[in-house]
This record gives C-alpha cells, sequence and structure tokens, in this order.
C-alpha cells in the first residue's frame, strides 16, 4: 500500500483539468478527456471523481489506479470481448481506436444494491418488484445476492443530467440502439460479467454489480470501449466480511467510490444543486480504497508516477504531437 505521506504530497498535484491540443481534438467526459485524431483516440484518465453525475473534485493517483485496473482486465478479456486498446503510452493514457459508442449502457447486477436513481435497491426499497423487465422476488435485504445475475440497461443522459435504468424494449423503442447491436452488446457485458465476478472471487472480493460501454467502429464492429471493472465502474466488496456485515444490516466493505457517494448522503447530498467540497480525509481515504481495489484485483503492488502528471503525459506522447 502506498504510504500515506505520498497520498498528502500529492493532494496539491492532482490531474484535474487537461489541455493537450496537441493531441487532438477534446470531448471532457465527467473522469476521462477524449482526444480524436484520426482514427485514433486517446483517452486521458484524469483524477477527478464523480457522483449522482457530479463531479465532486479529485482524488490522489486514481486516474493511474482507473488506468492500471482497466488495462489488466481488458488484457484478461481479450477473448471474450474485443476491446478499443492499441497501447498505454502513459500511467494516465490509452491510446484507443476510434469508435461510435452506443447509446446505452450495459449495467449488470449481482446484488440487491446501490444508492442513485438508477440503482436496483432504490427502486426495491420503494416497492417496486420489477426492474428493467425483471421480476424481483419479495422478502430480499439491501444488498443482498440475487437470484440470478440481471441486465440493467441505462440510458446516456447528457452531462450533467441523470441516467435511467430502462429495458430493452425501451432501449429499442427509442430508436437509438438497432436490436442488433443491442443484443450483440448484453451477450458480451454477460459474459465479461461472469469472467469478472470469477476473478474477483479468486482474490477474495465479490463484484457486485458493473457497467460496460461499446461502441462501433468505422467498419461496423461492435467492441468494448471506455473502462472495464474498475472501481469507478464496479462495486467491489471485501468477500471475508461479507455475511458478517450483512447479518448485522452493515454496509459491505468496500473497495469503491461508494465510499464517497455514502459519504455524500450523510452530508445530506443526494445529487440536487453543488455538491459540498470533498475534505482532505475524505479523499485520501478514497485514494487508499481505490489503491487496495488495485493491487488485490491486479496481484501486484501499485508504484505512482509521482512526476507532475501534465508535463510527463506531454512527454510520454511526444511521438503523436
Amino acid at each position: 500500500m502506498v504510504d500515506r505521506s505520498v497520498l498528502e504530497a500529492a493532494l496539491d498535484d492532482t490531474l484535474g483539468s487537461t489541455s493537450f491540443h496537441e493531441i487532438g481534438e477534446k470531448y471532457e467526459g465527467k473522469v476521462r478527456d477524449n482526444y480524436t485524431r484520426g482514427d485514433r483516440r486517446f483517452i486521458v484518465v484524469t483524477d477527478r471523481i464523480s457522483a449522482f453525475d457530479r463531479v465532486l473534485g479529485t482524488i490522489p493517483f486514481k486516474g493511474q489506479v482507473l488506468n492500471r485496473v482497466a488495462t489488466y482486465w481488458f488484457e484478461k478479456t481479450r477473448a471474450i470481448a474485443p476491446n478499443h486498446v492499441i497501447r498505454v503510452p502513459d500511467p494516465n493514457v490509452l491510446e484507443c481506436v476510434e469508435c461510435e459508442p452506443l447509446l446505452v449502457e450495459m449495467v449488470m447486477r449481482g446484488y440487491l444494491a446501490g444508492t442513485t436513481s438508477t440503482s436496483i435497491w432504490v427502486h426495491y426499497q420503494k416497492g417496486a418488484r420489477s426492474f428493467c423487465g425483471h421480476a424481483l422476488p419479495d422478502g430480499m435485504t439491501k444488498n443482498q445476492k440475487l437470484p440470478e445475475p440481471l441486465l440493467t440497461p441505462a440510458t446516456k443522459a447528457p452531462m450533467g443530467e441523470h441516467d435511467q435504468s430502462v429495458s430493452r424494449e425501451e432501449i429499442l423503442a427509442a430508436g437509438k440502439v438497432s436490436a442488433a447491436d443491442f443484443d450483440l452488446a448484453a451477450s458480451y457485458a454477460k459474459a465479461l460479467f461472469a469472467e469478472g465476478q470469477r476473478l474477483a472471487a479468486s482474490r477474495g472480493l465479490i463484484m457486485a454489480d458493473t457497467k460496460y460501454e461499446l461502441g462501433k467502429t468505422r467498419d461496423g464492429r461492435v467492441i468494448l470501449i471506455d473502462e472495464i471493472h474498475t472501481p469507478d465502474s464496479s462495486r467491489y466488496w471485501v468477500a471475508a466480511s461479507y455475511e458478517g456485515r450483512l447479518a448485522k444490516g452493515l454496509e459491505p466493505e468496500g473497495l469503491d467510490k461508494d465510499y464517497v457517494r455514502r459519504w455524500l448522503l450523510e452530508q445530506g447530498y443526494t445529487g440536487d444543486g453543488a455538491p459540498p467540497p470533498l475534505t482532505d480525509e475524505v479523499r485520501i481515504e478514497a485514494a487508499r480504497r481505490y489503491i487496495d481495489a488495485c493491487e488485490r484485483i491486479t496481484g501486484e503492488p501499485f508504484v505512482p508516477d509521482t512526476r507532475p502528471p501534465a508535463a510527463r503525459i506531454l512527454q510520454n506522447l511526444s511521438d503523436v504531437t
């Protein structure tokens, strides 16, 4: 685990924004800054953290952690689903094949969990017994394992707006994704989730849920894009303490950004208006959990690159600038 003093020193030197016009045309997401240049896309994974569809601030080394975990999973699952990765020129950067994203997120859920308006638990708690076209049994408790993994697609909302959990039929009725593309993406999501849960279990972790983004290449192939099985896109719990904490009505021991979501809820924030600023202690604890997840998943120590990130990235991309 990275020493706390290293995390403290990095609090004021995080990668919060980028401006690399030398790389290509920029599109800014909540966490990733995308630069398009011809048939290539350079994804710069910043240290920004988002929740409730709001950017909250930065977490030390978060971008490096996400890129390391995503790279690990992209390589591990390449035989299950083709993906967009070409190379990793910098700890914060992926060079990828340029794609047109499908206008749907493939969300896979194995447990009755969540805190946001799109989560299965929030709907269940309000009395709903059908979610994205799936019937749910009565008598379940929060964070309990579902009878089987469920695909619960979500719309892709514009920046600042909230995604919506919907059924396959609703997605197709909107006319933004073809049935063939949806079904292929769904088959990839189900196979990837099964492999993710299997490998996570071998590392003492539970992958409770996750989401996938897919896109189409210029020659029409559907492939996995963005990220995969990171602590941002996935809910990871420590398996050894799960049953005991569930029996006591406690939240599972999480190694993901749900820690920050719960802190926001404790401050009374549920996604409307300006979020409260993250304290340094919350930022450090979040970094610790992200790094812990990275080391457990990959089975290797996480060694952060502590050089000033912007200058380092430009240097590492000098062959394309």
